[in-house]
């Protein structure tokens, strides 16, 4: 049996996933492919967040929410109690105070109440810039040259670079997406204590981080790895006793006739979840349609890439990507920034696994009878 010889990986260090793979489940898989590649493609119809007017006079409207996370923290800073301001604060600007999950917790507020504001600036371009450099071992470990290297480190900043405006520092998923981020550079087989401490940060911020928590738990659980599934439920732990004080202090403040929040169920699908991303990245420049080719070949490019950690971002950014095609709200679209950061860096990988996979897809293997003369008895 003789087969064309395999080539020598690209710009990865090893062979892609789809390198050496038999024909039939390579076919299996473009079909797959083709499909991610179609429902990417559907971000272009998909509805989008309401539109920014780009009027100075309209200026409060356009950042509504950020200038509530900030009046919040004004007033905390001037002596207020969190759960009073921030009650007070939803309901001038016509915002509902109920449920509790309407109400952000506290922990970003305090920070901004309790700290200088150049102070805060700092420390999130210190969180980014953290990022980027535990990214930018992690690629220097898959990838062989510095030029790829380079590309990789472009797009984290790409994928991120929404988190660094200034305007947005009280924003609570800037910060989160970053921790999320930065927790799965972190990671590593056997090695996950850092990361768990860094997603329990996230999830202190922004409580939507724990399906990143629980995403990250249950691979654990099923990876054999118990002692690191105890380590996720443990911050889990951590984030439901701040949960549960969060619900004690808005119930001091909640009023029978506050209004109640829209919910979430708008089933807007995975073409919204796409939107989100080329919203939130540098994609936004791109014309749609090359924007949501471009998120669908990052996801084909974890898919390429035959690591630990690819697995684990897979899973992460599809549980998010369910829950925001099933529950997110056209003006809740930010909830793609808990993904975005890292999402994009997928397609650093992408050209090996799409050779490969080309490669095994069309491989005609040769079965070729010589016959000898211990073959041709009477």
């Amino acid at each position: 049996m003789s087969s064309r010889a395999a080539a020598g990986p690209l710009w990865l260090a090893a062979p892609s996933r789809f390198a050496r793979l038999p024909s039939r489940k390579a076919r299996w898989w473009a079909a797959g492919f083709v499909i991610l590649l179609l429902a990417s493609l559907t971000a272009a119809i998909a509805p989008g967040p309401p539109p920014a007017s780009h009027d100075p006079a309209s200026a409060s409207t356009d950042r509504a929410d950020v200038l509530l996370y900030q009046h919040v923290a004004a007033g905390v800073r001037g002596g207020g109690n969190y759960y009073a301001v921030a009650a007070e604060a939803q309901r001038r600007e016509g915002y509902p105070v109920r449920p509790f999950v309407t109400m952000r917790l506290p922990t970003l507020a305090l920070i901004q109440a309790w700290l200088p504001a150049p102070l805060v600036f700092g420390l999130l371009w210190g969180l980014a810039a953290g990022t980027l450099y535990a990214w930018y071992l992690r690629l220097s470990a898959a990838l062989t040259r510095p030029a790829p290297r380079l590309i990789g480190l472009g797009l984290v900043v790409l994928g991120g670079m929404i988190c660094l405006w200034p305007d947005l520092i009280a924003f609570h998923e800037i910060w989160a997406g970053l921790l999320v981020a930065l927790s799965l550079a972190l990671w590593r087989p056997g090695d996950w204590i850092a990361a768990v401490g860094v997603a329990a940060c996230a999830m202190l911020i922004r409580e939507t981080a724990a399906l990143y928590a629980i995403t990250m738990a249950g691979m654990a659980w099923a990876s054999g790895d118990r002692r690191e599934a105890r380590g996720w439920a443990a911050a889990l732990a951590i984030l439901a006793i701040a949960v549960a004080a969060h619900i004690y202090g808005w119930h001091q403040v909640v009023r029978p006739d506050d209004p109640d929040g829209p919910g979430w169920s708008a089933l807007l699908g995975f073409g919204f979840f796409v939107k989100t991303i080329t919203i939130l990245t540098g994609l936004i420049v791109f014309p749609p349609l090359l924007g949501a080719a471009l998120v669908a070949f990052a996801l084909i490019g974890w898919a390429s890439w035959r690591d630990p950690l690819a697995v684990r971002v897979l899973a992460v950014t599809a549980a998010y990507a369910v829950i925001i095609s099933l529950f997110c709200r056209t003006d809740t679209y930010y909830w793609g920034l808990m993904v975005a950061p890292v999402t994009l860096i997928g397609l650093v990988f992408a050209p090996d696994g799409l050779r490969d996979l080309w490669a095994s897809a069309t491989d005609k293997r040769r079965v070729i009878v010589t016959r000898t003369a211990l073959g041709d008895g009477p």
